[in-house]
């Protein structure tokens, strides 16, 4: 039992340590085409200033094939919705 305790209480503090500012799993690949800097000019659409249900809306157009794309079709289907969805949120709070 004390066993068990420890272990959750282990993963409790896990979790409320971990640093709001920091990327779930996945998120930080996106800067890489789509530019963080609102300055830089590049032909890929900004992420920034969308919220996590366009993001999410986004995701799940590329993966339906609905959305024409170049490489994001076969990066959503990388992506569980669980998985998405702290990307989206994490995303969508960047300034």
């Amino acid at each position: 039992m004390k066993v068990a305790s420890a272990a959750v209480l282990a993963a409790l503090l896990s979790i409320s340590t971990a640093r709001a500012d920091e990327p779930p799993p996945g998120a930080s690949s996106c800067s890489g085409c789509h530019a963080v800097n609102a300055a830089a000019e590049t032909p890929v659409p900004p992420i920034r200033g969308r919220t996590a249900d366009e993001i999410m809306a986004a995701m799940a157009a590329f993966r339906a094939g609905k959305q024409p794309a170049t490489v994001m079709d076969r990066i959503a289907k990388g992506f569980t919705d669980d998985e998405l969805k702290p990307i989206a949120a994490w995303l969508a709070q960047q300034k």
